[in-house]
């Protein structure tokens, strides 16, 4: 303690701290430098936005390789290290949870901000005058985005409605497929809705869709399984039940071992016959209990013993192993069955019941399909399942991202109806209003109010820039048809090459508002963050060498 106290009032913050931390102040140290790797990593994710966005190639530390365009998979597979694009990377992980869609635009949109900040502190503005710039003009922005609601989903059964909403998410990550899996997600999330005639207000819960993945064919070889598929085959020689009672056991179908060692004295042969015979005699005992309650499938969470192979083979049962205790949970919840942890028969409560199991080959690979005909609701099937078909697995990965973003995007559709015009249409017309209430605006904060909204063009600008055409001009034109009241004008990515000036006059495409002003609001509170930091103090890392290496270039 004494040592401690004998602080060196003259070596100043380094006599404080233990030796080995990295201590930076000042703008050029840290707003600058957290500015340029949040930017820097914008950069990097921004000319994946859009239908016609590029893929990356990412290789984690386990030698993975990982092709997507998905932003979320991106910043999270890039372990990155510097606190500030760390912040842009929490953003993005917090939209994915909640929303799903839109983790490119709150990476974008913050990298954006912070972009159009260097510019603000080079003219001498201080950084609190551009949080308070910043705030003022994400406020009126979450105020007049309500405003810009063009359509309204009053109910979230109708099928139509929902492959509207679903289908520009698709099409952001698989152009071209959206037609096909735009159809097979809204399916899927209407089986764990319930009945249209349910009195209980839609929702959808993305636990309840599952998406097996098969590789060879294509896309279009997709199917919504209304239950669950296993995939694995049957391990008896029944292969199919219809109207089945279902018993699922957590443990394995096998005679117990006794926990404490035991020694058996056998004297003769007649003995050793006899203690054989016990124990086939318990089994038998249990599979024909089983069979008599009226179960047709046995489903067990670990092993089955060749013994009770044979008698459930003797008493015409169908025994399927499924040894992921996560898809004994949902077969459970497919089948409306309890997982019991001891050998036995099922009470009428305890067991499930499914219309049809059987064991088909797809892709030359066996699958079980547990398939309800009634919809989710009181007491129906409360699991779908996309049996999901492409050509390489990463492809199959990628489409799987892409559905989890459409499933989220029905969920987010549930809670909240209201569209607002995609294709950079929102984002213009936000730009086009705040430049106007910047007009307004006394004091140094106007200049930070002017950025904002210029931060706001990243998306139609970076939508043209990624589908062939002259940003600039698309900016101008589509700066134009707002300014002149045309509030759904978009960006058409399909005009390069044809002439057209690449600006829709009514764009189709609709984005949700809930996603959207959530994302907003995410980028800007991680934008503030960051420039609310004037100085970084780093103790020295545990592990040396390496990690003291990386620290100097943060």
């Amino acid at each position: 303690m004494a040592q401690s106290m004998n602080l060196n009032a003259a070596a100043g913050l380094s006599g404080m701290l233990k030796s080995g931390h990295k201590h930076l102040s000042g703008p050029d140290a840290t707003v600058l430098r957290n500015v340029e790797a949040a930017r820097d990593l914008s950069r990097i994710v921004s000319t994946s936005l859009g239908p016609n966005g590029m893929n990356k190639l990412v290789v984690n530390h386990l030698e993975r390789i990982i092709v997507t365009s998905d932003c979320a998979a991106i910043v999270r597979e890039l372990e990155i290290e510097h606190p500030a694009a760390k912040m842009l990377s929490m953003a993005s992980d917090a939209q994915d949870k909640e929303c799903g869609d839109g983790t490119n635009l709150t990476v974008s949109f913050a990298g954006e901000l912070l972009g159009q900040t260097e510019d603000l502190l080079r003219m001498g503005l201080h950084a609190s005058e551009i949080v308070e710039g910043y705030k003022k003009a994400g406020e009126r922005m979450l105020e007049l985005l309500p405003g810009l609601a063009v359509e309204t989903i009053d109910d979230a059964r109708d099928r139509d409605s929902l492959v509207r909403v679903v289908g520009p998410v698709l099409s952001a990550k698989q152009y071209g497929s959206e037609d096909v899996l735009a159809p097979l997600v809204v399916d899927a999330c209407l089986g764990t809705m319930g009945s249209s005639g349910s009195q209980s207000r839609p929702s959808v819960n993305p636990d309840s869709v599952r998406v097996s993945k098969i590789l060879g064919s294509n896309v279009s070889e997709s199917r919504v399984i209304r239950g669950f598929v296993a995939l694995r085959g049957s391990e008896s020689t029944a292969t199919s039940a219809s109207d089945a009672k279902i018993t699922i056991f957590g443990c394995g179908i096998e005679a117990s071992g006794t926990e404490a060692k035991g020694t058996v004295l056998m004297k003769n042969a007649d003995d050793l016959k006899g203690y054989n015979k016990s124990e086939e005699k318990k089994i038998e005992e249990i599979i024909k209990s089983i069979a008599d309650t009226g179960c047709k499938v046995v489903i067990s969470g670990g092993t089955v013993s060749e013994m009770a192979l044979h008698f459930i083979e003797r008493y015409g049962l169908m025994c399927l192993r499924c040894p992921s205790k996560f898809d004994l949970r949902r077969l459970c919840t497919a089948t409306g069955a309890t997982a019991l942890v001891r050998l036995g028969p099922a009470t009428p409560d305890e067991m499930g019941h499914c219309d049809s199991v059987k064991v088909e080959e797809v892709g030359g690979r066996k699958v079980t399909i547990f398939s309800q005909n009634e919809a989710g609701g009181e007491g129906g099937c409360r699991l779908s399942t996309i049996l999901l078909r492409a050509s390489t697995s990463s492809t199959l990965a990628d489409l799987e991202r892409a559905i989890d973003d459409g499933v989220h995007a029905a969920k987010m559709a549930c809670r909240d109806g209201r569209l607002v015009p995609g294709a950079g249409a929102t984002e213009m017309d936000l730009s086009v209003k705040i430049k106007n209430y910047a007009d307004t605006c006394p004091g140094l904060d106007q200049y930070a109010v002017r950025a904002f909204a210029r931060a706001l063009e990243v998306v139609p600008r970076t939508l043209a820039e990624n589908a062939g055409l002259n940003g600039s001009a698309v900016l101008a034109a589509l700066g134009a048809a707002h300014a002149n009241g045309n509030a759904v004008a978009g960006v058409d990515i399909e005009a390069a090459g044809t002439g057209r000036n690449g600006v829709d006059e009514a764009t189709a495409v609709r984005d949700l508002l809930n996603t959207k002003s959530n994302a907003f609001r995410l980028a800007i509170d991680a934008a503030l963050t960051v420039l609310r930091v004037d100085q970084i103090i780093m103790s020295k890392p545990a592990g040396g060498g390496q990690k003291d290496a990386r620290m100097g270039q943060v």
